[in-house]
């Protein structure tokens, strides 16, 4: 249990790099998610990012999907009934990310893969009503990688009641089991940018219209920082209106 050592702090140019803090799938690690990310997305998308893969609190309580393609230990973030209704630990897994980001931040935004992807769309909303996440700075960027709302009612009432207006990058794929579920969670944020692609529940490879819309947001994310100013919304968007 744990977080991963701290990437270097490097800079673009005379501008840090904007920090991201990595929250991975169930039943998997900040070890994996290091390796689909950096083993997937280009040197050049990645160098103008400053991640950081934590571990999630609590040891696996059952088989991991990833078993004899990664191997072990594996973690999950919370634990939940098969309706995906109630929650056990949520709480604490909510604290515990407050004191990785106290420890080892501060940063600019979250970036989750699948169980993480689902924590990280819903922090910055329940973080907004006071929540979660009291200690630290406003989650200002997220990335969402075969994301879904939270299923529990007290939670989800909670975490969605506004639209989440911080900027936020969706990845969507074809053959996602939580494709449905990935569209659903794009009406509760304002203006997202969406990369679509062929692939299932992966952290997929970024093709030249997938990399572009990467682009963009890197840059809108740049812009910001630099300005000091989150509130433009403006983009182009990767198969929104598809």
């Amino acid at each position: 249990m744990g977080s991963l050592p701290e990437e270097n702090n490097a800079t673009i140019g005379a501008r840090q790099r904007p920090r991201f803090l990595c929250l991975h799938g169930f039943r998997t690690s900040g070890e994996i998610m290091r390796t689909q990310v950096l083993g997937k997305w280009l040197d050049h998308v990645t160098a103008r990012l400053d991640l950081f893969f934590a571990d999630a609190p609590f040891p696996a309580e059952g088989k991991s999907d990833v078993e004899g393609i990664f191997p072990p230990p594996y973690y999950e973030w919370f634990q939940f009934d098969s309706a995906f209704l109630n929650y056990r630990n949520f709480d604490e897994c909510l604290a515990y990310i407050e004191e990785l980001m106290i420890k080892h931040g501060p940063f600019d935004g979250l970036m989750g893969f699948s169980q993480g992807a689902i924590l990280s769309a819903a922090l910055p909303g329940l973080q907004a009503r006071g929540l979660a996440l009291t200690r630290v700075p406003k989650v200002k960027y997220v990335v969402i990688i075969a994301g879904a709302k939270l299923q529990s009612p007290v939670v989800a009432e909670k975490a969605y009641a506004s639209k989440i207006e911080c900027p936020s990058l969706h990845f969507i794929g074809e053959k996602d089991f939580l494709k449905t579920h990935g569209e659903r969670l794009l009406a509760s944020f304002v203006d997202p940018f969406v990369i679509r692609h062929p692939k299932g529940h992966t952290v997929p490879r970024l093709d030249d219209k997938s990399l572009a819309t990467m682009l963009d947001f890197l840059q809108k994310i740049e812009n910001d920082l630099s300005t000091g100013t989150t509130s433009d919304n403006e983009h182009k968007e990767d198969g929104l209106m598809d």
